[in-house]
């Protein structure tokens, strides 16, 4: 079968509006939302969303009744690697995680009052959202089986008790979506709930100060839940489905961060090469001392790889293929999130003090990057399940 690379003119034409909105719009506002306050800095993001949303460039990945553009997973590759090429452009186009996510949730296991009460206003942008899975040990992490959180059934409604951690957004949110064990079972043990932020029983104990929260318009949140009521229409998919509609969820959410990561790393190298050329040292450029060239190298293969690596995964999901895309799944995530830090480690090496200083962001950048290997899966579970999968395997990578 030939192979074919090309993006077609309609999309290219896209990706072209896309990038040219992040360098006259997001990327001149790029330090102002760094440097100021929250509040600043939402009035910032609001202003870059309503810039978006004139541009016709608001929510791409979703259907056009929602307010988006309807793009596929491939799509969605082209144009979330120019929007990462920015810490605030995801954000700018409504495209940011966890919201991302939570919409192709909800979009595909809620019920309709829920779409219309939550879905809507969240593609919208007027509210934002937070999946709440990750638990204070010993409860779960890197292992969901260790869930601690309960949701029992109390007449016609559940009740959910428990505790929850790094709930990206969880303090501003409107609703939240919150894992809880409703039985005993191993594999159909748990469930996926929307809860209002505000309902009685949801506490916010506080935000999780992180090596990157000045940068994010989400914060990190730790939340406690006491005899949380709610409908049984606000189960997701249905009860004991948990643990599969959060790996549902993951798999592509943990792609669009591969996108974004692609774009930030590739931003980084590109900030290298004006550097590179006019920085003299020991009576040459610094770009053509040899230490300095493997760096350069190392970077554009490791971007190269996965890219390639990250439409692969995403061809893969659209063709249906969703059992061959977790394992590949993993490995973008796997490789990406170290490539990142690679990136950003040899991009502040190869500017030397500059590099360390905040007359760059690679500072910012890379507080930010170091979060990619643990977040949705740390590096070491990744590993464990490409090497679980590979062993498992008939055939080789490459075919029989």
């Amino acid at each position: 079968m030939p192979m074919n690379f090309t993006i077609p003119d309609e999309l290219e034409s896209l990706r072209q509006r896309v990038h040219a909105f992040m360098h006259d719009e997001v990327l001149p506002a790029e330090g102002d939302v760094i440097a100021e306050d929250r509040e600043g800095r939402r009035d910032t993001l609001v202003v870059l969303r309503q810039k978006a949303r004139a541009a016709g460039l608001w929510t791409p990945h979703l259907p056009r009744d929602l307010g988006g553009l309807d793009l596929g997973v491939m799509g969605m590759c082209v144009l979330f690697r120019e929007m990462g090429r920015s810490l605030v452009g995801p954000s700018a186009f409504n495209c940011d995680a966890p919201d991302q996510g939570n919409m192709d949730l909800l979009l595909h296991q809620a019920s309709e009052p829920i779409r219309e009460r939550w879905l809507r206003p969240l593609c919208a942008g007027d509210i934002t959202s937070a999946f709440c899975m990750t638990e204070p040990a010993p409860g779960a992490g890197a292992d969901p089986r260790n869930l601690r959180t309960t949701a029992r059934l109390d007449g016609d409604a559940w009740v959910i008790d428990g505790h929850k951690w790094y709930s990206t957004g969880g303090e501003a949110a409107s609703f939240l979506i919150v894992m809880a064990r409703t039985s005993d079972d191993p594999r159909h043990g748990a469930t996926l709930f929307i809860v209002d932020r505000d309902a009685p029983g949801v506490e916010h104990l506080r935000e999780v100060e992180t090596m990157s929260e000045p940068l994010l318009a989400h914060r990190e949140a730790e939340l406690r839940f006491e005899g949380v009521r709610v409908g049984a229409d606000a189960v997701l998919g249905s009860v004991g489905q948990g643990f599969q509609l959060a790996q549902a969820r993951l798999v592509p959410a943990r792609l669009t961060h591969c996108m974004r990561w692609l774009g930030l790393a590739d931003r980084a190298l590109d900030l290298c090469k004006g550097y590179l050329t006019r920085r003299i040292s020991f009576g040459k450029p610094l770009g053509r001392h040899q230490a300095v060239q493997e760096m350069v190298a190392r970077g554009a293969m490791a971007i190269h790889a996965g890219n390639l690596m990250t439409f692969h995964c995403a061809w893969l999901l659209s063709q249906g293929r969703h059992a061959e895309a977790r394992t590949f799944s993993s490995m973008c995530k796997l490789h990406n999130a170290r490539m990142l830090c690679q990136v950003l480690d040899d991009a502040i090496q190869m500017h030397g003090s500059l590099g360390f200083s905040r007359d760059m962001p690679f500072g910012d950048w890379y507080r930010f990057a170091r979060s990619a290997r643990i977040a949705d899966g740390p590096d070491e579970v990744h590993m464990m399940v490409v090497a679980r999968d590979y062993l498992e395997r008939e055939t080789s990578l490459l075919g029989p």
